[in-house]
């Protein structure tokens, strides 16, 4: 099974994976009230999107500069892929739920299938060993599920196994988890993200999984990363 055909089967598992919060939006005007010898008086508040006020990035040497440019390109290519794994999950689980009878879901999911490998098939196929390893991790923060547990889920546990038996000769563990709290490199991910976030490159997206970014930040920073 080549590298794209797998990435392909993760990106068509993951694409249904978790539904998104409705946004909030960010001028709605909230009004207090505060009650002074009797007289009752309306007080407006607008609250603001919380914005994040970055560092300018420092590097020991050139190569750990280009290091982090390579990883800031592949991370924004594939992170689009990996925003599908948020987007589809109460939706597809909606429409299975009205289908009555197994063959008619199998039939609804194949047909499915069909439509997404016709649409993100050539485009999956661009994708380098190193974008795959990325994109693993970015649906793990996007779902707060593993691939391979998202297969499990959806598909079987025999093609789970499969798959990642397959992933491991191209070095991609389907089972491989965004852990930017003890990783270095994914929590440089999640710097390229919240930065690419802030400055509208890509789509702001949460995260599935329980950490907060500038947490992380002084952590990482007493351990010399900045």
């Amino acid at each position: 099974m080549r590298i794209h055909n797998l990435l392909y089967i993760i990106v068509f598992i993951a694409r249904f994976a978790c539904a998104q919060e409705t946004p909030v939006d960010s001028t709605e005007v909230a009004i207090e009230y505060y009650i002074i010898q009797g007289d009752t008086i309306p007080r407006s508040a607008i609250y603001l999107n919380e914005v994040i006020v970055f560092k300018r990035l420092k590097f020991d040497n050139k190569e750990d500069r280009r290091r982090y440019l390579i990883l800031r390109r592949k991370t924004r290519k594939v992170f689009p892929y990996a925003k599908l794994a948020a987007d589809r999950l109460v939706e597809l689980n909606s429409r299975l739920d009205s289908i009555e009878g197994k063959r008619a879901r199998k039939k609804y999911t194949k047909i499915i299938h069909k439509y997404l490998e016709g649409e993100f098939s050539a485009e999956l196929k661009k994708l380098t060993r190193t974008e795959g390893q990325i994109l693993i991790k970015l649906i793990h923060r996007q779902t707060g599920e593993t691939a391979f547990e998202l297969i499990k889920r959806l598909r079987s546990g025999w093609r789970a196994f499969w798959y990642n038996t397959t992933a491991s000769a191209f070095d991609i563990s389907l089972k491989r988890e965004f852990d930017p709290v003890n990783e270095e490199e994914d929590f440089l991910i999640e710097d390229i993200l919240q930065r690419s976030f802030q400055s509208g490159i890509l789509e702001t997206q949460p995260s599935a999984l329980d950490f907060e970014f500038l947490e992380l930040s002084d952590k990482w920073k007493e351990k010399g990363v900045e």
